[in-house]
């Protein structure tokens, strides 16, 4: 059978999905690699892993491909040599260790200036850092690089020989002339990094080459963007929320804005000719997780979202800071850390989860206030994350937003979405637009609970002081 292919590189795997022009979900595979962490706060994967898990993904999803689609993590550094061959490790989005870097971008380019020109300030997961700091801590590793890639278009040179990416990935290296749509000659010439190691750009749809089988690869898509058209928000209208290991709040932009202060980002949307602006809090459904692994190991979430269920709103003063990793929106604050606050006699292992629950959701309704103060006007959102399996957790995110939320019939992410740019590089859509109407449904909405909305604006409220009061604490 024909089928839309999505390859999504993403942290831990691959993941290969199979959709039919319909919009139905044919097959899908993945295949796990590992994480390397050679120091403290490093964060590093072999690329030839990727194409290993990708041949074999696509060999298990046991259809012929009419187009492939590819998305995946961004900010990611892969450097090559004028052979085309891996001169060391990608270092990925998650990677700390250029904070010294990050400074000196914004000394030498400025930071009102920087924001300006790519949406974003200087963040450590971000590409440009992580070149400075190749040149100062491993020049022999410079010296040889002939190419520079992101983690999925390392894919697409795997699949088809062409070394191409697409605008919404290239908007995340801080190279980037957003608003243009273009590589950024001020940026590269403050930061003295040679334009020519750079890969042309295409929009997302675009045909960036073909598979020796002949079967065309379109330019895809940063994982948020393509994971934001997978669940239909490809134009103005419906937020796209992402419950997963971080948190995302996702706004289609009607042109070009960004945040002076740098806290929310704003990226080239997958939609030819869009923006997109999004804040990212770095422990959302990673909260849970990391609450459940620590403290309740071999419980099961079921079973810690039932104990939540019995406290009410606000778990009598019991207040969660979720920045067990730091902090990005609207903190970019690598050394904030977590805290549980107001505890009591009475709270219990329930109390304790949904005091979580409810901080990532206040932590999420930061980024929706920033991006209020951009124009942006939200009436509902699209939701999609591991965290969106929680009817409390959705119920309680939709009461601290204000805003219905909406789960679609697929919850498959960035691979879906990518899917779809496929199908319009193929000509199985005329556009984007098109792609998102066949193929995207909402399944169900959950409306804000009014019983709830008194307690978790005082509880928002109460939030906001979190931050302030802790960060003294982590002044030497």
């Amino acid at each position: 059978m024909q089928a839309l292919v999505g390859l999504d590189v993403g942290t831990t795997g691959v993941k290969a999905l199979a959709v039919s022009p319909a919009g139905d979900v044919l097959a899908r595979a993945e295949e796990a690699y590992a994480l390397s962490t050679p120091q403290p706060g490093w964060s590093e994967q072999d690329p030839a892993d990727w194409t290993r898990a990708t041949d074999a993904a696509l060999a298990r999803l046991g259809v012929e491909p009419r187009a492939i689609g590819l998305s995946g993590q961004m900010h990611g550094l892969v450097c090559l040599d004028k052979r085309g061959r891996i001169l060391r490790p990608a270092i990925l989005w998650n990677d700390q260790r250029t904070g010294a870097e990050c400074g000196e971008i914004e000394a030498r380019v400025g930071r009102d200036r920087l924001v300006a020109l790519t949406g974003n300030a200087a963040l450590p997961g971000f590409t440009a850092p992580k070149l400075l700091w190749l040149r100062a801590h491993e020049p022999a590793v410079y010296a040889q690089i002939a190419h520079v890639l992101l983690p999925k278009d390392y894919l697409r040179l795997h699949l088809t020989g062409e070394r191409v990416t697409d605008v919404s990935d290239a908007s995340g290296t801080l190279l980037f002339d957003v608003a243009g749509r273009r590589w950024s000659e001020e940026v590269l010439a403050a930061l003295e990094l040679n334009p020519s190691w750079l890969p042309p750009t295409l929009e997302s749809p675009a045909v960036s080459g073909h598979t020796k089988d002949g079967i065309v690869v379109a330019a895809g898509a940063g994982d948020q963007a393509a994971g934001a058209l997978g669940v239909g928000v490809d134009r103005v209208g419906p937020l796209s929320v992402v419950l997963g290991t971080s948190g995302v709040v996702f706004a289609t932009l009607p042109e070009f804005a960004y945040d002076s202060a740098g806290r929310v980002h704003a990226f080239c949307h997958a939609v030819p000719g869009a923006w997109h602006a999004m804040g990212v809090m770095l422990s959302a459904a990673g909260s849970l997780a990391w609450l459940r692994d620590t403290f309740a190991p071999g419980s099961s979430y079921d079973g810690l979202l039932d104990d939540a269920a019995r406290w009410e709103p606000g778990a009598e003063g019991l207040g969660f800071a979720p920045y067990l990793a730091g902090e990005r929106t609207p903190y970019a604050d690598p050394d904030v850390r977590a805290a549980l606050v107001g505890l009591s006699l009475r709270h219990d292992r329930g109390a304790v989860v949904r005091a979580v629950l409810e901080g990532v959701a206040y932590g999420m309704r930061d980024s929706l206030e920033l991006l209020r103060q951009l124009g942006v006007r939200a009436e509902s959102a699209r939701l999609s994350g591991g965290g969106a399996r929680s009817a409390l957790w959705v119920r309680i995110l939709a009461s601290v937003l204000g805003l219905p939320l909406e789960r679609t019939a697929a919850q498959e992410g960035a691979a879906f979405g990518a899917a779809l740019l496929g199908g319009v590089a193929a000509g199985t859509f005329s556009d984007v637009h098109e792609a998102v109407d066949a193929c995207v449904r909402v399944q169900e909405t959950v409306e804000p609970d009014p019983d709830w909305a008194a307690a978790y604006e005082r509880g928002y409220a109460r939030f906001r002081r979190l931050y302030p009061a802790l960060r003294p604490l982590e002044e030497p």
